[in-house]
């Protein structure tokens, strides 16, 4: 394909893009005649193939396919209403992926496709991945304050890690931090909340949050029992929280080590910087 070709191509489909609600979206009928098919009844037995693809890959249809009508002007003023669909851009992927390779047109889709959804899914994945880098050090934050204040109130560095054992078992139904470290089959040396989801790390981090207001708020708490008492109710609350929405913390699978996520994190950061001073990134007060 002559580079002149890509060029008009790259501009068709762009300017043919819609943004609904935040979401890029192409209607199949524009569709249609940018991947080179005449008649809608053809185009429609792709679509449906394409349907059938995107069920099988496990994603909601509804989703990516959404069925709409729209009217469209006639000869002599009349109008005339039409089915159409509101496809996005993995709809539209998956369209090119069940289209005739021998189009043109169909060449470029696909790869034009696959670079925006791969785009995507690469930024979802980063954006999960600093959600739970950043619930994870808010939870350091947030049980370092914790210890902190229950050493005022007589509770040392041991007591402190029963107080949170008794809680773990309070949030994970009944398993203590040892027993769902050896449950999820992590190394026992190793914090638990380094291989939990990012909502589980979360929920931690509320419970701890909950205990650390009511223990600086009520100058009674004191003492290992007293706030072991308050700290195990604040995880049962919470646990009965995550229960009204079908969730039990304890058989959620765990996650990569968090470990690997900050060095892959400083990895990329490091590679971005090698590249800053590659291209020599003039200081915004030199730009003109």
């Amino acid at each position: 394909m002559k580079k002149e070709d890509v060029k008009r191509l790259f501009q068709e489909f762009e300017e043919y893009a819609e943004i609904m609600e935040g979401i890029e979206c192409w209607f199949a009928r524009d569709l249609q005649k940018l991947l080179g098919y005449s008649q809608w009844r053809n185009f429609s037995n792709v679509i449906e193939k394409a349907r059938i693809s995107c069920e099988n890959s496990d994603h909601p249809i509804n989703d990516h396919f959404a069925d709409v009508s729209k009217t469209i002007p006639m000869p002599k003023g009349a109008k005339k209403e039409i089915d159409d669909i509101i496809l996005t851009r993995y709809a539209c992927y998956l369209i090119a992926q069940n289209g005739d390779p021998k189009k043109e047109e169909i060449a470029f889709a696909q790869t034009y496709f696959a670079i925006q959804t791969r785009k995507q899914e690469i930024l979802e994945d980063r954006i999960e991945l600093i959600e739970r880098l950043q619930a994870r050090e808010k939870l350091r934050a947030t049980e370092t304050e914790l210890s902190e204040i229950i050493y005022e109130r007589g509770v040392d560095n041991k007591g402190f890690g029963r107080i949170r054992s008794k809680g773990d078992a309070a949030l994970f139904g009944g398993y203590s931090t040892m027993q769902m470290k050896k449950k999820i089959g992590m190394p026992k040396y190793r914090p638990l909340a380094d291989f939990l989801p990012t909502i589980t790390i979360k929920a931690k981090d509320l419970v701890t949050e909950i205990t650390n207001f009511n223990v600086k708020k009520d100058s009674s708490l004191r003492g290992e029992p007293n706030i072991t008492a308050e700290h195990v109710k604040n995880n049962t609350d919470v646990r009965n929280l995550l229960g009204k929405s079908g969730i039990k913390p304890e058989d959620l699978p765990p996650e990569e080590d968090i470990k690997k996520l900050e060095r892959k994190v400083k990895s990329d950061k490091k590679k971005f910087m090698k590249g800053a001073k590659k291209f020599k990134i003039p200081n915004s007060s030199k730009i003109t």
